[in-house]
This record gives structure tokens, C-alpha cells and sequence, in this order.
């Protein structure tokens, strides 16, 4: 199916690793103008190479989302390589798995500024352009964690329920103007391979978020017994961007979890 994507520019944000990886390179392979953005350069270059040999254009610009001149200087360079941007994905993500108790102000700080005001200064950048450009399609990558409540999550997991709230919002306020908001909550997603991964990714290393027996609890108890991979994440990000495909469809939140949360 063509989703209508072909010379379109998309920003896709946290697009070195896992998740955000298999997203930019999804939308390369339905033709798309990829700009990718994340802290990590030397990843992301190799992201923007393997998208290009995918059949799309891209390019990529590291950034700091926290840093929102950064985040100008991103879209900047969006319009001047591929046109007004259509497409923002936020797909910026950082944790570290530990007891509330045992968590610090800094390490609130931390996931609050990456997970939270990244998003913030992403949306902001890519509306005042949207508006001015006939609209456009934002989705951003939050969590099951902040539908369920996960142990270990806390920060993490409030964090990305006010994603939630955010986009739903956003989604209110800008729809007159064409813009579309949606959101993906993923479950635990793994890397297909370390080398997917950079080094300042919060998946590097072998076992750095769960161990094999963890991971292997996780699936038993999810209804479809397995673990979700980027792809299945990439699939879910396609649909909702496309107007053609989904083009009435804003302010929601859709899991893709392996059945782990079924919010009504």
C-alpha cells in the first residue's frame, strides 16, 4: 500500500538506535526525505547511509533535544535538504531501571529534560512551521509504562503520561490548521542487533536493560507470548503519519505491546 509518503520531509528525532532507527528507515523505504536527529552522530550517520540504500534520501544532524537552538538548527536543516517539514516522529527516549526510592533529583532532571522537554521543543519547532505550511503529522513515541504504571518506572513512566496528555492537546488546539497529533505506546522492544544500537543508547551492551530471564518472564506474560521488535513499533508509526491512511485519526494513544496493556 503507498502511504503517500514519496519526497515528503519527515524529522524523525532519536532515530541512532532500536526503535527510532527502524522508524526513519521505515519511512525511507516508502520514499520519504528522512532528516534524523540525535545526540549520537557517528550512529546516526550510519542510520542516514542504510536509509538512503533503502530507496529514500537522508541526512543526518546531531542534536540535543533538551537544547532547543539545537533543535532550530535541526529544522533548519530539514527544509534547506528536503522542503517544509510534514512529518515530526519524537522518538527521543532515556531510563534507567531502579526503584523511585532509590532515584535522585538529578536523575529526575535528567529523564524529565530528554523525555519530556525534548518533545516540548520538537513539537513547538515543527508546529511553527506546520501552521504556516498547510499542516502536517506529529507522533511521538511514548510508553505502556505510562498506562499500566511499571515498577522501577516511576519518573519514566509519569513522564510519558504527560506525552500522553500533551499530544492529546496539542491535538485539540491545531487541528483546525491540519495538523494531526497522535501517540504510540510501545512495550518492552528490543534491538534486533547490538550494532542497531549506539553507544549512548540506553540499550547498549548485552543485557544493559534485562537480563534473558527477565525477558523471557516478560513474554510469558504477555498475551501474544512475545517480545516486541522496532519493526512492529515502525509499522504502528507509518499508519498513524500517513493522511492517506489516517488521515481522520488524531488525539489518540495506541499501544503496541503484545497485548500488555488493553486500555479502553
Amino acid at each position: 500500500m503507498d502511504l503517500g509518503y514519496s519526497g515528503m520531509s519527515v524529522v524523525v528525532t532519536g532515530a541512532a538506535s532500536n526503535i527510532g532507527r527502524a522508524i526513519a528507515l521505515g519511512f525511507a523505504a516508502e520514499g520519504a526525505r528522512v532528516t534524523i536527529g540525535d545526540i549520537d552522530a557517528g550512529q546516526a550517520d550510519r542510520v542516514a547511509q542504510a536509509a538512503c540504500a533503502a530507496g529514500g534520501l537522508a541526512q543526518a544532524v546531531a542534536t540535543d533535544v533538551t537544547d532547543l537552538a539545537q533543535v532550530r538548527r535541526l529544522f533548519a536543516a530539514a527544509e534547506s535538504a528536503h522542503g517544509a517539514v510534514k512529518v515530526l516522529v519524537n522518538a527521543v527516549g532515556w531510563d534507567q531501571l531502579m526503584y523511585f526510592t532509590e532515584t535522585t533529583p538529578e536523575f529526575w532532571d535528567t529523564v524529565i529534560r530528554i523525555n519530556y522537554v525534548g518533545v516540548l521543543n520538537c513539537t513547538r519547532t515543527a508546529l511553527d512551521s506546520m501552521l504556516h505550511s498547510g499542516g502536517g503529522s506529529i507522533v511521538s513515541i511514548s510508553s505502556d509504562a505510562s498506562r499500566q504504571g511499571e515498577p522501577r518506572e516511576a519518573v519514566y513512566g509519569g513522564v510519558k503520561a504527560a506525552i500522553n496528555s500533551f499530544m492529546k492537546t496539542i491535538a485539540k488546539e491545531n487541528g483546525r490548521f491540519g495538523v494531526r497529533c497522535n501517540v504510540v505506546c510501545p512495550g518492552v522492544t528490543l534491538p534486533e542487533a547490538q550494532a542497531d544500537v549506539g553507544e549512548r543508547s540506553m540499550w547498549a551492551g548485552q543485557g544493559a536493560m534485562f537480563t534473558d530471564e527477565q525477558l523471557e518472564k516478560i513474554a510469558r506474560a504477555l498475551p501474544l507470548k512475545k517480545i516486541g521488535k522496532p519493526q512492529d513499533i515502525a509499522n504502528a508509526v507509518l499508519f498513524l503519519a500517513s493522511d492517506r491512511v489516517a488521515g481522520h485519526i488524531t488525539g489518540q494513544v495506541l499501544s503496541v505491546s503484545g497485548g500488555y496493556s488493553m486500555a479502553g
